[in-house]
């Protein structure tokens, strides 16, 4: 009996302390609430320093994502018509954002860094058609006038490598040539 009492008078004092606080209240949209640094906002296709889509049109994203809400088409970069450093990149990148769950998934699963899920919030729409999001609506700004693609350049090279490429590229290996290098060196 004793034990509830004590529950009761603990919550009658937590309720009486937050009456007497004062509200916090947000005059949207002017002053915007601040979200937490891991909070997963609407989706956003970044660029490398030079400009170039970092996207490569893998479709991994779309592979892991669980609610299929994102399609990727990919085509073939020409150094007439250059979008992303390689030889692919995504010619129509969508999300549809009526599916979309915020998982992450997708940020996780490209290997570029590509897509990011930012701190946007503001997520309104009064059809189905403008709820899925077409890459000209994802693609960042590039970071200087004239750096927009596509345009005519030719490869950049390996852009995602750890270690500077060897000879242009990773080189091949022969197993067989291995197992006979191998086989000379025990005997």
């Amino acid at each position: 009996m004793l034990d509830g009492l004590v529950a009761l008078v603990k919550g009658l004092l937590t309720t009486g302390r937050e009456m007497v606080s004062p509200p916090v209240t947000y005059q949207y949209p002017e002053v915007k609430k601040p979200v937490p640094p891991r909070f997963r906002g609407r989706h956003e296709l970044k660029r490398h320093e030079n400009g170039l889509e970092k996207c490569i049109g893998c479709s991994l994203c779309a592979a892991a994502c669980p609610a299929d809400a994102i399609y990727v088409l990919p085509a073939e970069n020409t150094d007439e018509e250059r979008y992303s450093p390689g030889e692919r990149y995504a010619a129509r990148y969508e999300i549809n954002l009526l599916r979309c769950i915020f998982c992450g998934f997708c940020e996780e699963a490209c290997p570029t860094g590509a897509i990011v899920l930012e701190h946007d919030y503001e997520l309104a729409y009064y059809d189905r058609r403008s709820a899925i999001i077409t890459k000209e609506q994802l693609l960042v700004a590039p970071p200087k006038p004239g750096l927009d693609t596509p345009r005519k350049m030719p490869d950049p090279g390996n852009l995602y490598a750890a270690i500077p490429p060897v000879k242009g590229g990773i080189e091949p290996v022969n197993v067989v040539e291995m197992a006979k290098a191998n086989g000379n060196s025990q005997k």
